[in-house]
């Protein structure tokens, strides 16, 4: 029977592996060879996704007008890609102001158009729009759409352009115009383009063995500080970063409590717990039983968010009051950790490990699995080392680890999910209305 149960054990951790393997980059795939993708070209009047522009599952809701003066201003960057034409008919550079995202997937087209038709340039028509040319809310106007054609301007080649761009990332391809193809994407602080909930490199977490670490340093391995759902403190398991730049240059959100002073910094559809409203400012560790959580985004100064105390010879944790609510704050780097737990006490403040998705019990249940195979594959490492293997605890898989970056695969697919089954009330609005302070 301990025979059967271990290799039953080995069947469910190689089937998570071998899942976790084509799910993490490519390869052939059991042996097999990949053809090449047929492409098809969009029809006149067709949208690529079948949704409205202006939705969570294309490009996300309108945020305002972006002009000169203004602060968002230097959300913009210019694009020099040589291999592209801008036809730029105001002669003041504005077609080539966009936002990084769209910067990103009109270079990626350009290489795409010059494979498919050698010879043959992408044409931008309409990039960034500051003299209000376009209808009421259009993406021209944030930088975030950009009209194309083929530098030759034939337009049996549009239907094919159009696809290329759908190849290429663009959040919302719609073969417009017999003239043009108009292209969109979400924005830069959007869950979907920035993956959903960060805290910058110099947050700080509680260790096990004693001291702090930077968020950014942290190793499968290392025990952080953590609270269950009673409000106790324990210590949990680091397991993964769910996503995680190194390079990035983030705006935050900036939660500041009274008393005690904490600051924390968070993007906004992180969540972070509420206290309740009948508590007592003193309550007990137990009185968070009743918390919720929020998104950075939602929560107001006069709310009570949880922060580390000592009392009594004693650290617990204890509400406190919300000071100020701030937004843009830039700070360096953009990483989400994942407990065991499913919490985390950031800077002395206790947050969720999870984000766009309002419901911190949903979140937590849907990475059941993923916990499930980090145990399952930490309690084969015994057995690993004794056959000289090395010892340690075994990061879960494709976790990304000290030296990797980007979004968990894990976390790209319960996105997916998430678009499809549930309402889009249910997830973080693509746009961060600024909270009064």
């Amino acid at each position: 029977m301990l025979l059967l149960a271990r290799c039953l054990l080995l069947a469910l951790v190689s089937s998570l592996l071998m899942c976790s393997g084509l799910a993490c980059g490519p390869g052939r795939g059991f042996g097999k060879r990949r053809h090449p993708k047929k492409l098809t070209p969009l029809a006149y009047k067709q949208f690529i996704p079948n949704v409205a522009e202006k939705t969570l599952g294309a490009s996300g809701r309108y945020e305002g007008k972006i002009s000169r003066n203004s602060e968002r201003f230097k959300e913009l960057t210019p694009n020099y890609n040589p291999d592209i034409i801008f036809k730029d008919e105001e002669n003041t550079g504005a077609d080539r102001l966009m936002t990084q995202r769209c910067k990103d997937k009109l270079n990626a087209l350009a290489i795409s158009v010059m494979n498919q038709w050698p010879g043959v340039k992408l044409r931008v028509t309409e990039g960034w729009d500051e003299d209000g040319h376009h209808s009421e809310e259009s993406l021209h106007y944030e930088g975030r759409a950009v009209d194309i054609t083929t530098s030759d301007r034939d337009r049996s080649k549009y239907g094919m352009l159009a696809r290329l761009a759908v190849e290429a990332g663009f959040d919302w391809v719609y073969y417009e115009s017999k003239a043009h193809i108009h292209c969109s994407v979400k924005a830069e602080n959007s869950v979907a383009a920035k993956s959903g909930g960060c805290f910058p490199g110099s947050a700080t977490v509680h260790l096990e063995q004693g001291g702090t670490k930077p968020v950014k340093d942290l190793r499968p391995g290392d025990r952080v500080l953590a609270a269950d759902d009673q409000g106790r403190l324990l210590y949990s398991d680091f397991l993964a970063f769910l996503d995680r730049d190194d390079s990035a240059t983030k705006v935050f959100y900036v939660v500041e409590t009274r008393e005690p002073r904490e600051r924390l910094l968070l993007t906004a559809a992180h969540l972070l717990f509420v206290a309740p409203h009948n508590g007592s400012a003193a309550a007990e560790p137990e009185a968070s039983s009743g918390r919720r959580a929020l998104f950075a985004s939602r929560v107001r100064p006069g709310q009570r968010v949880y922060v580390v105390a000592e009392r009594d010879g004693d650290r617990r944790l204890l509400p406190a009051a919300v000071h100020s609510v701030t937004l843009r704050e830039e700070a360096a780097g953009a990483y989400a950790p994942l407990t065991a737990q499913g919490t985390i006490l950031i800077d002395r403040v206790l947050a969720s490990c999870y984000a766009v998705v309002e419901e911190h019990g949903w979140a937590h249940r849907a990475f059941a699995p993923f916990r499930l195979a980090h145990a399952l594959l930490a309690a084969l490492a015994p057995a690993r080392t004794d056959r000289g293997g090395g010892g340690g605890r075994v990061p879960a898989p494709c976790a990304p680890g000290a030296a990797d970056a980007g979004v968990h695969w894990y976390s790209q697919l319960l996105y997916q999910i998430g678009t499809w089954l549930l309402d889009s009330e249910a997830l973080h609005p693509l746009g961060m209305a600024v909270p009064s302070s």
